[in-house]
């Protein structure tokens, strides 16, 4: 069985992110990018998934801007075998949509056949959390998002998710989309000989119109802003005070 494996390039998530003076969108100059770590931790399951004779072939996929290529080096120094870079922009400041994603994946699916798709739950940049789904739905496989556990048993996956007060298990057919969350696994790191073997592992290069997608934005973000500053507390000195503090707050 082939595992597929989306990886995005986004910026470190120990990097404070700044905002563009003009409000157009967010600095990335002399700005660090990494994997996302939602994809981090979809590259170790599907590895894992390897390692325990689940699955023959691991092949990390990218889609955005040539730079991507760095991300799925990080991939293969991992673990994955091959990696399919599909060039969709020249400009690192524009975001390829969840749709125009999920389209050019079902046809890397439709050529590849693999039997399980692993994607990062969201990206940790824009927040979608909407390509698996929507992959899933174009290619009407069924899907199990949110994680946390991932067991293969035949054409079978047992999957346990996290919801809204607890955890839900739920068995899915093979082939399946599954999107996973942070308590799955904690990720490897890359050793340094893992890293040089990786440079000799295939990457083919594509681009979108190789696979017949348009890129073209269906969303225009019309402006981006910080985040509100946290407002200082107060103290109070008793009870009826504190009493008398949240009543003029609810009337406010």
């Amino acid at each position: 069985m082939k595992v597929l494996v989306p990886v995005k390039r986004v910026i470190d998530y120990n990097v404070k992110v700044r905002v563009k003076a003009d409000g157009s969108g967010v600095d990335l100059a002399n700005v660090k990018m990494s994997m996302n770590p939602f994809d981090e931790i979809s590259v170790e399951q599907a590895i894992r998934l390897k390692e325990a004779g689940h699955a023959d072939e691991v092949i990390a996929v990218s889609v955005g801007v040539k730079q991507s290529q760095e991300t799925l080096r990080t991939a293969l120094a991992m673990g994955a075998d091959r990696a399919i870079l599909v060039i969709a922009s020249d400009d690192v400041h524009n975001d390829i949509e969840p749709l125009a994603v999920a389209k050019i994946l079902k046809a890397i699916v439709d050529e590849e056949q693999p039997g399980l798709v692993l994607c990062g739950k969201q990206a940790i940049d824009n927040d979608m959390n909407a390509t698996g789904q929507m992959l899933s739905a174009l290619m009407g496989w069924s899907q199990a998002t949110f994680a946390s556990e991932l067991e293969i048993a035949g054409d079978k996956a047992k999957v346990t998710r996290e919801v809204d007060g607890g955890l839900q298990t739920i068995e899915v057919s093979m082939p399946t989309v599954v999107t996973v969350d942070l308590r799955l696994n904690e990720p490897r790191y890359a050793s340094l000989p893992n890293i040089m073997k990786a440079k000799k592992k295939p990457m083919d290069e594509k681009t979108a119109a190789d696979y017949g997608v348009d890129v073209t934005p269906r969303l225009e973000v019309v402006k981006t802003v910080e985040p509100a500053t946290r407002a200082a507390g107060i103290k109070v000195a008793s009870v009826d005070e504190l009493i008398a503090k949240l009543k003029e707050a609810e009337t406010v």
